[in-house]
């Protein structure tokens, strides 16, 4: 008969591995993976952003530098135009110089009744084309001298005028636009000295004298 010994109980033997002490590291080891799994993240995301913004900087550039060369381009197409149409009018403007005494010897001819038969064709076609090409004709007796636009070769005096007047044609003046390519050669005269004391002094003795104080 066996004799136990009072206060003591046999305990069973527990497998090395699956006790409590076994159980708080597991423990321990997922809350570590739970703090590890956010920072990863974390880092996955500010990674991301600066490849975003580097992208976003990236794109700025390039459309600023397509900007740049759209501008570029369309300064230099209007360069290009306004030289071809300056080109244009100087050879334009050259052709139609060389015209001029010919355009002369027609208007005369015309004045003095000469311009007929083939000849009155053949000229008026010529006129035609050149009026085509922009070429216009000015000058008329009777209007204010501009030195832009006229040149004086004849100088008079006159008691009908006010300013200096253009009072005959010599040789009528050409443009084309708003170039000039011949001044209007013409006869001017001025009022005649002294004109404009005696109209004041008239008109005082029409109005009754000057008015006395």
């Amino acid at each position: 008969m066996t004799e136990e010994t009072p206060g003591f109980e046999e305990k069973p033997d527990v497998p090395s591995g699956t006790g409590a002490e076994d159980a708080e590291p597991k423990a321990a080891d997922s809350s570590e993976e739970g703090k590890a799994a956010p920072a990863g993240d974390a880092a996955k995301d500010i990674a991301l952003q600066a490849q975003l913004d580097q992208a976003q900087t990236a794109l700025t550039e390039r459309t600023t530098d397509l900007q740049r060369l759209q501008a570029e381009y369309q300064n230099y197409r209007r360069r290009v135009e306004r030289d071809r149409v300056t080109v244009k009018e100087i050879a334009v403007a050259g052709l139609l110089t060389e015209l001029l005494p010919v355009l002369d010897d027609i208007g005369r001819a015309r004045e003095h009744g000469e311009l007929q038969g083939g000849f009155k064709s053949v000229a008026e076609s010529l006129e035609t084309v050149a009026a085509k090409m922009g070429l216009q004709q000015f000058g008329k007796e009777g209007e204010p001298f501009d030195p832009t636009v006229h040149e004086a070769l004849m100088h008079s005096y006159a008691p009908d005028v006010t300013e200096t007047t253009c009072v005959a044609i010599l040789q009528p003046g050409y443009r084309i636009g708003e170039r000039t390519i011949r001044p209007a050669r013409v006869a001017v005269a001025e009022p005649q000295p002294g004109a404009a004391a005696k109209d004041e002094k008239s008109n005082d003795e029409e109005s009754g004298g000057p008015e006395k104080g």
